[in-house]
């Protein structure tokens, strides 16, 4: 090249340009783009380690617990037996003897059921209502508390009925007796006292809409203490509460696993409730209890006709009116024994106590006001110039010596 073409503007270097940037619009475009790849990506993964449901439910499990989960049948409600030859006293003593379960009890899940018609939940509650007036009236609310929860840990069982009016009634249509005694030993013949029905409502109401009891667990049994029943021995004792013990099923079939089962949307019509309905028209299919016991009696009238045993030979105070068995959580007492018990009972009971447990005073009590003086007896009068007979009413008259 010449000398004289090299000049400053022949030697100076080309201009380097930066490539434009993408518009903002396109970066958010491809992070959208990017993230549903990702987003693929991890779906396909897990596709791959998919388990069954159960195999989960295992897996959420302690190893050391899982051999206990529930297999084969559920175990069959056992009837209700309690020794007769324990005195109270005697019972209160066993049953403070053995030992609270040292198993985890974990609370129960609030209870959840949809009902196919409002008249179906009323039923539920107005059964779970009996269940809890007529087994734990004299409980303490917490004593209350815990006889809902167990029958609502029933329904969810499948060793029982899928609802509550099922649970509660269960056994009370057969003669080898029911599971809560109330339903076929003639306690609901007796009108409910207003008060106590309503406390006992308020816990039904309560429970139904998810309420928990946690101490009792997922307990599926209870008794009263001064009873011994012959099932005790075979389950783990959870809680006491009151004057109950709550119990559950040994092994994996008292575990949380088990009771899996949701509650059915209808429940049955009972025609006993209609004695302690508030809405008849809820039970509007439900025979009237008349007209029940009458079949029941013509049934057991055919039976016997046929020479078909209706029920094993009970012990004395153990039949009902149609001669069926009634197994008692507890003897028969006499007024003044129930009051003598329950006065044992108390730390120091009052005369006041007595009178309102049994309407009478602990001691007779003498009449109000100054009583007259019991007049000593006098002589037999004499009468001056008046002949009496002898003694023995034979022989001549005499003349009084006054």
């Amino acid at each position: 090249m010449p000398l004289a073409r090299l000049t400053l503007p022949a030697l100076r270097l080309p201009v380097l340009r930066r490539p434009s940037m993408p518009a903002a619009r396109h970066w958010l475009a491809g992070l959208v783009l990017a993230t549903t790849a990702l987003l693929y990506l991890v779906a396909g993964l897990s596709m791959g380690g998919l388990q069954p449901v159960s195999t989960l439910a295992h897996a959420n499990v302690p190893q050391n617990l899982q051999q206990a989960l529930p297999t084969g049948a559920p175990p069959a409600p056992e009837p209700l037996r309690f020794r007769t030859d324990v005195s109270p006293e005697d019972a209160v003593a066993i049953n403070a003897k053995i030992p609270l379960s040292t198993e985890p009890n974990p609370a129960a899940r609030p209870y959840r059921q949809a009902f196919a018609t409002p008249a179906d939940r009323t039923r539920a509650v107005e059964c779970l209502t009996a269940a809890v007036y007529y087994e734990s009236a004299m409980e303490p609310v917490d004593g209350q508390r815990a006889v809902a929860q167990v029958v609502l840990n029933r329904v969810r069982h499948p060793a029982y009925p899928k609802t509550v009016c099922g649970v509660v009634f269960q056994g009370s249509d057969r003669t080898t007796g029911c599971q809560f005694t109330f339903t076929c030993d003639g306690a609901m013949m007796r009108a409910p006292v207003p008060v106590l029905w309503t406390r006992a409502r308020i816990v039904a109401e309560e429970a139904i809409a998810g309420k928990v009891y946690a101490p009792v667990g997922w307990s599926t049994h209870y008794h009263a203490n001064y009873v011994v029943p012959y099932w005790s021995g075979t389950l783990a004792k959870a809680a006491n509460v009151g004057r109950h013990i709550f119990y559950r099923w040994a092994g994996g079939w008292g575990r949380p696993p088990a009771f899996r089962l949701g509650p059915a949307d209808a429940e049955p019509q009972i025609a006993l409730m209609r004695r302690v309905t508030s809405d008849p028209s809820t039970l509007s299919d439900a025979p009237a209890p008349d007209a029940l016991l009458a079949a029941q009696a013509a049934a057991a009238a055919a039976a016997a006709a046929n020479g078909v045993p209706t029920a094993a030979t009970p012990e004395k105070g153990g039949v009902d009116s149609l001669s069926r068995a009634i197994v008692r959580r507890y003897e028969p007492m006499t007024p003044q024994a129930a009051t003598d018990s329950t006065m044992a009972q108390l730390n120091k009971p009052s005369p006041t106590m007595h009178w309102a447990l049994s309407g009478l005073p602990e001691k007779p009590q003498a009449p109000l006001g100054k009583q007259p003086a019991e007049a000593a007896a006098s002589p037999p009068h004499c009468l001056e110039g008046v002949r009496r007979l002898p003694a023995g009413g034979q022989g001549t008259p005499e003349k009084q010596g006054c």
